[in-house]
């Protein structure tokens, strides 16, 4: 099971920077469109959905490196038991909020799909083929709570401490 969670967190992560060259070539054309006096209808809109893509679905990578902002100023204060409580505290938390933000994504691209919704730019889009990386985004990284929850629950947990908090400018 741990194998094939950090190969669905590595897709995402790996999902996340196809969605960022798509997003490079987007403002590439559009840029030299703009150069060659011709131009391409929805480049910016779609360079808009591929950057919200790639930032929901490099979400749960982001999480399991240990690369999320985090507020460690009262935990580095706790000790033991009390400091594991608060952890489970904050993961409990953080679970059940990441739980409602991947349902009402997917609720909003289901919707999008039933009501034919579509982009006012003038791609005209039908808007849940572009919310389907915010809906999936966000499941894995619910996944990737619960993931996180469940390890810090059996006492596995080793909390990444990211590197830019060991540096002081």
């Amino acid at each position: 099971m741990r194998r094939f969670l950090d190969a669905l967190y590595d897709g995402a992560a790996w999902l996340a920077a196809l969605f960022m060259l798509g997003l490079l070539a987007m403002v590439l054309l559009s840029i030299v469109s703009r150069q060659l006096h011709f131009h391409v209808p929805g480049t910016d809109a779609y360079a808009g959905y591929l950057m919200a893509g790639a930032g929901f679905l490099a979400l749960a990578h982001t999480l399991k490196r240990g690369e999320h902002i985090r507020v460690t100023l009262v935990l580095s204060m706790l000790q033991g038991g009390v400091r594991r409580g608060f952890e489970i505290w904050a993961l409990v938390a953080a679970t059940g909020l990441a739980g409602l933000f991947a349902f009402y994504s997917v609720r909003l691209a289901w919707q999008s799909h039933l009501f034919h919704d579509v982009s006012t730019a003038s791609d005209a889009t039908p808007l849940w083929i572009p919310q389907i990386g915010m809906a999936v985004g966000t499941c894995i990284f619910f996944v990737a709570f619960v993931d996180e929850l469940v390890l810090e629950i059996r006492g596995r947990r080793h909390a990444a401490a990211a590197d830019e908090s060991l540096r002081n400018e």
